[in-house]
């Protein structure tokens, strides 16, 4: 742990917001920011999101951070609304264990505020990486009763993380950066039941933009609960929080949290693409297959097993209708492919009614495993651990293939450019939608 002896959660993530970056743990964010970003302007095209946007925007004021889509905004609204829109593809990246999405929920944040303050990019890469991996360890520490219950831990692990994030970047003193964390609280928040609509998404602007205000405001001295994460009656004690330091030991320790991160290359919920993957190795004619039964870890029946979805949005969530795309040889790796056509789509609902999907608790997180029956009686298995060791050289190979088909190839070779090059500008440029500078 960084700074000393072992204490709570809230004293150690005060010690962690000044901690020195780890080196292999910056490679991995700089790959998040990345992706981070092509899925936030892509995302930024969503009809669902364009009447959001444009009411944030017309809200006005000063313009001190750049909004997706083009336009610039204050902070606390431009960590809202980037939040918002990177989320809205659920096309991010993932920590299984955390059980969140770290990236949409921090980083909108400390760009934001980056901004504002006129730092350069490396400050806020560090600021993304420290708010990321707070943002995992508090994950951990809620555990899964907290997200079991119903709470979305993007959204409530993530505003914490956001929160460390602008300390960090605002060089809050461990008193403020104390009241900071007490105010995210009171802020942090977000429910399950939002699965499978635009309250999903939102749930991680509104952890962002949780992140800028309860930094600004601390700043500016408000104060708050000296503990009002881990104390009597605050945030874990009345979250359903398991209080679990088990992680905390490690804290700003070798391995990093954020090197088990695993990317998307699926657009659509993560728990579906063990079995996606697994799929892909299927080489059977739709029309001889009799039934597939699927078998996924417990957590998973109650996030993404919507049986018949109507909407595309609703098919991002659902077992049958992306098993049904993948042996019906429709891809899953484009958003284009997510609309309320396909998701009603005859073909589809008809291989949806051969799926069968059920818990098995001797599976991970990360694993899923299919049993194919064909028309003569004939079956075959195959699985996929998405905890299969994957090489960055790959990983960035893959992700930039992602954010061609996002974005197109010359965008997203500019994206990548400010991005290894630790241009600002052009990072921000590309976001908005305009030219460097």
């Amino acid at each position: 742990m960084p700074g000393g002896a072992m204490t709570g959660i809230t004293d150690q993530l005060i010690d962690f917001a000044s901690h020195p970056a780890d080196s292999a743990a910056r490679d991995m964010m700089r790959l998040s920011l990345f992706d981070w970003a092509a899925c936030g302007i892509a995302g930024a095209d969503d009809p669902e999101f364009t009447g959001f946007r444009t009411t944030m925007i017309a809200q006005g004021g000063a313009a001190e951070a750049s909004v997706l889509g083009g336009g610039a905004v204050p902070a606390a609204n431009a960590a809202l609304i980037n939040g918002t829109l990177s989320h809205a593809l659920d096309f991010d990246d993932t920590h299984f264990a955390h059980i969140g999405h770290p990236s949409v929920a921090v980083v909108p944040a400390a760009l934001a505020l980056a901004e504002q303050q006129n730092l350069d990019f490396e400050t806020f890469l560090e600021a993304a990486l420290v708010g990321v991996e707070a943002s995992i360890h508090v994950g951990l520490w809620l555990g899964r009763d907290h997200y079991e219950v119903g709470f979305h831990q993007t959204a409530t692990a993530g505003a914490f993380g956001a929160t460390l994030a602008a300390a960090r970047l605002l060089r809050l003193s461990p008193d403020q950066t104390r009241h900071a964390l007490g105010v995210c609280a009171s802020l942090a928040s977000g429910v399950k039941a939002q699965f499978g609509t635009g309250g999903k998404p939102l749930n991680a602007g509104l952890a962002a933009r949780s992140g800028v205000e309860a930094g600004l405001w601390a700043q500016s001295g408000v104060t708050a609960a000296a503990d009002g994460l881990a104390g009597p009656l605050g945030f874990g004690a009345t979250h359903h929080g398991a209080g679990d330091t088990t992680s905390l030991a490690t804290l700003g320790q070798t391995p990093w949290q954020i090197l088990s991160i695993s990317h998307k290359f699926h657009a659509c919920c993560h728990g579906l693409h063990a079995m996606l993957e697994a799929l892909s190795s299927v080489n059977t004619a739709p029309q001889g297959i009799e039934k597939i039964d699927i078998k996924t870890h417990p957590r998973w029946m109650s996030v993404c097993n919507k049986p018949d979805p109507e909407t595309g949005l609703a098919a991002k969530f659902s077992y049958r209708h992306t098993a049904a795309m993948a042996l019906l040889g429709k891809s899953t790796a484009q958003r284009e492919m997510f609309t309320d056509t396909v998701a009603t789509d005859p073909e589809l609902r008809a291989m949806r009614q051969k799926i069968s999907v059920e818990a098995d608790a001797q599976l991970s997180e990360m694993q899923a495993e299919v049993v194919i029956t064909l028309n003569t009686g004939e079956t075959f298995h195959v699985a996929h651990d998405l905890a299969a060791p994957i090489t960055l050289k790959l990983r960035a190979e893959k992700l930039r293939a992602k954010a061609a088909g996002l974005l197109g190839d010359t965008r997203a070779h500019l994206l990548w450019q400010s991005v290894q090059e630790s241009d600002i500008a052009g990072f921000t440029a590309a976001l908005r939608g305009s030219e460097r500078g």
